[in-house]
């Protein structure tokens, strides 16, 4: 061996054993990087330095994290600091055990031992779920629920504290692993000890969930990172695994609530407080056309990186006056994007009339929109709103219509996880654009009429010779024969 080639080895060597992402990469030949990955472990990169001692990673299911915090980073962090205790929880004993022996595995490699040539198993103490360190330090594994007396803890990792979806919709379950984290968990930590939580959300009252409550009530204050798998942006959070076009299909195969709450880290509680989860009516085609009157709002943010989003709803209603949403666009984007996107919802439903907001942002770009509006040829008369009182008091008039006959919503569309996550976490949610266009719409049913019921239609009786006029079935009418 070189010189040259010696001193590139000992140099990223001594970078493995200062940062995690090296680390990973060297101990795992196949391993690749994703700029999500890189963020993982800084922030674990922090714990390790004493920077933060409450962190919680919220990530979608496959995306990687386990790999980086349940098995490279327990060996990582001991290799740093041999003489440490170590508590690694997960859902399961026996999934425990597994992180366990993987654990133990790395360390006693040949990689391992050329990063942190120091650090060795204790001989009698190798167990899969625990085992020392020669230096006195320990490794700890076990499931909710486990057994700790006499263990104490440098860093507690809780690495996706619920089994299953069936287990994190019980409330019995849900309590329960409180109850222990609370009880019997916490209580092991040596002073100045740390806490990671990595999972992905469940339910608004899972151990996240919960924790969070306590932080506003007063409790320990948390590092949060957020990674939902499609961004604000439209953007794929891992595309070289996930690309954009996968995350679309797990979404249209899967419950909207669990789809928000698993890959968009954004649970919905299981019933509302202003909005009830069962005024929303599902469908799976909305009636004729011909038979709605169709109306349209429009909730427009300032800029693409405010934090609020553009959208643009469309609703029917239908001879009996129940409401069909029929389309939405929601984003965050410049004013030119989701100007065009108004234009052609426009050109694709006619709708009758369009309400908005009155303010600076309809000031200023009202010119625009006319402009766009006679060079896309898509007309429509837009009514203006004031933006007097808070939004749940322009919104009472949508949630009175709602309460009497509900919203029929489309089952299968792909914005429908972000429509039931609002609704039912308004007005506490993080995001209320929805409710604000549909609260437009809700102003604008005073003088919204009626769709209109088919005309009867000419019949040809070919078989008898006569001709017929036929009312629709739909209308309960008796056929009139000539």
């Amino acid at each position: 061996m070189t010189p040259l080639r010696a001193a590139q080895l000992l140099l990223q060597r001594m970078t493995a054993a200062d940062h995690l992402i090296p680390f990973t990469e060297q101990t795992f030949a196949r391993y690749r990087t994703a700029p999500h990955h890189q963020h993982i472990a800084n922030q674990l990169e922090r714990v390790e330095r004493g920077e933060i001692d409450r962190l919680m990673l919220l990530i979608p299911p496959r995306h990687g994290k386990s790999e980086l915090a349940s098995r490279r980073f327990p060996a990582w962090y001991l290799g740093r600091h041999p003489e440490r205790q170590f508590l690694s929880v997960s859902a399961t004993a026996d999934l425990a055990t597994d992180f366990g022996r993987d654990v133990r595995n790395l360390i006693n490699s040949v990689e391992y031992q050329r990063i942190f040539e120091d650090v060795r198993l204790a001989e009698d103490s190798q167990a899969r779920g625990k085992w020392n360190t020669s230096a006195g330090g320990i490794y700890y594994a076990l499931g909710i629920g486990g057994h700790l007396m006499g263990r104490g803890a440098d860093v507690m990792l809780i690495d996706d504290p619920f089994s299953s979806m069936e287990d994190a919709l019980s409330e019995q379950v849900r309590k329960t692993t409180w109850e222990w984290y609370t009880g019997t968990a916490y209580n092991r930590l040596q002073p100045g000890g740390a806490v990671v939580v990595i999972n992905h959300r469940m339910h608004e009252d899972d151990l996240s969930g919960r924790l969070l409550a306590q932080q506003a009530a007063g409790g320990d204050k948390w590092t949060v990172v957020e990674l939902p798998a499609i961004s604000d942006a439209g953007e794929a959070l891992w595309p070289e695994a996930y690309p954009l076009a996968a995350l679309e299909r797990i979404r249209s195969n899967t419950f909207p609530r669990f789809w928000s709450a698993l890959y968009q880290q954004r649970p919905a509680p299981d019933d509302g407080t202003f909005f009830l989860a069962s005024w929303l009516k599902p469908y799976i085609t909305a009636p004729p056309r011909e038979t709605l009157a169709v109306y349209g709002g429009s909730d427009y943010a300032v800029t693409a990186d405010g934090g609020d989003f553009t959208v643009h709803v469309v609703v029917g209603i239908d001879p009996d006056g129940h409401m069909y949403l029929l389309d939405m666009w929601r984003k965050q984007a410049e004013s030119k994007e989701w100007v065009e996107a108004f234009c052609a919802l426009v050109k694709q439903w006619k709708p009758h009339e369009w309400a908005e907001e009155q303010g600076q942002i309809n000031a200023a770009l009202g010119p625009f929109i006319d402009e766009e509006q006679r060079k896309h040829q898509a007309f429509v008369y837009r009514s203006t709103f004031p933006t007097r009182h808070e939004k749940a008091i322009r919104a009472r008039s949508i949630q009175g219509r709602m309460a009497v006959d509900g919203l029929y919503v489309p089952q299968y569309a792909g914005w429908m996880a972000d429509l039931r996550s609002e609704l039912l976490s308004f007005p506490a949610g993080k995001h209320d654009d929805i409710v604000d266009a549909l609260g437009l719409i809700g102003q604008l049913l005073h003088r919204i009429g009626l769709g209109q019921k088919p005309e009867p239609k000419l019949v040809d009786q070919f078989a008898s010779g006569y001709r017929s006029y036929q009312r629709s079935p739909a209308n309960n009418d008796a056929v009139l024969t000539a």
